[in-house]
């Protein structure tokens, strides 16, 4: 219920962001808005890759507030997530930026959700369906 609140009165950056990565936009990776994680809901979340994008407005730079990120962090690092932070004024201004940002950490430490299959060299043709089999299994 609460999930579906902060969906729905999300800022206009957190839906610039949406509008990229929902329905595997974003190099096939899949995406949750406002996914519960503790106590905690993550702006976004790639539960395949362990990932979490959050976008802060302007209020995340007070003192107080930069504080209560540190430990929200530390909370979403122990349940396994890598955090990414990016303010409004990224996500507005810089999407592609923000956007390339994912995807290489996406890319360097996890791999791709849907891996092509392997060919040429190192492959071998199956007897029986005449289909590519990875020459190490």
């Amino acid at each position: 219920m609460r999930a579906r609140e902060l969906r729905k009165s999300s800022p206009e950056a957190e839906r610039a962001i949406w509008n990229a990565l929902r329905n595997r936009q974003l190099d096939g990776h899949k995406f949750r808005r406002q996914h519960p994680v503790g106590a905690y809901f993550a702006d976004f979340a790639c539960i395949e890759a362990m990932l979490i994008v959050e976008i802060d407005g302007a209020q995340h730079f007070e003192p107080e507030a930069m504080s209560a990120d540190a430990r929200r962090t530390v909370v979403l690092e122990a349940h396994g997530f890598h955090v990414m932070r990016f303010d409004d004024r990224q996500a507005l201004t810089e999407l592609e930026g923000v956007l390339t940002s994912i995807l290489d950490w996406l890319d360097t430490r996890r791999p791709h959700p849907n891996p092509l299959p392997q060919a040429g060299e190192g492959a071998k043709t199956s007897s029986l369906a005449g289909e590519v089999v990875n020459a190490k299994d």
